[in-house]
């Protein structure tokens, strides 16, 4: 597997570190607010770059020692989420991070994951007459009127 940087004709690709945690829904904003006062997750002309998951359900079984005492029967939460983003791989800021969504977590016990990746970065190419693109063709996903249940429409 490639594990370094290298460049192709439209993007360069570099050594980034992708942080993952999960928390209920309603927790995440919470959360990245406070991590994108220490990493901006800038991603060329664009920051607050993260992925979130749909909602899943979370399985778990307090034992002895965790704050809401031991449970007999297993517990299942619905609404739970992944949120994704990538960081320089710098240690000193990935330990701030993470020390920032323990703190602003409601778990005991967060779910945190790390992984070095090589990931792309556009080269700034002009794009100005790829089809592809979305503004070449019906403008921004944002203006779209919203479907049923959802707060924006899609693209």
């Amino acid at each position: 597997m490639v594990d370094q940087a290298f460049e192709t004709k439209s993007v360069r690709m570099e050594r980034m570190c992708l942080l993952t945690f999960q928390a209920p829904s309603e927790d995440v904003d919470r959360i990245m607010a406070e991590v994108v006062k220490i990493a901006p997750l800038t991603m060329g002309n664009y920051d607050s770059n993260a992925w979130q998951s749909g909602p899943g359900i979370e399985r778990y079984r307090p034992l002895e020692g965790a704050a809401a005492g031991p449970e007999a029967e297993l517990r299942k939460r619905p609404g739970t989420v992944e949120v994704s983003f990538e960081l320089p791989d710098e240690q000193r800021l990935i330990e701030r991070v993470i020390e920032t969504i323990f703190g602003s977590h409601s778990y005991q016990e967060p779910v945190i994951r790390l992984q070095t990746i090589v990931t792309a970065r556009s080269r700034g190419l002009d794009d100005s007459t790829n089809p592809n693109r979305w503004w070449n063709t019906t403008g921004d996903w944002k203006n779209k009127p919203a479907s049923p249940g959802t707060d924006r429409g899609q693209p």
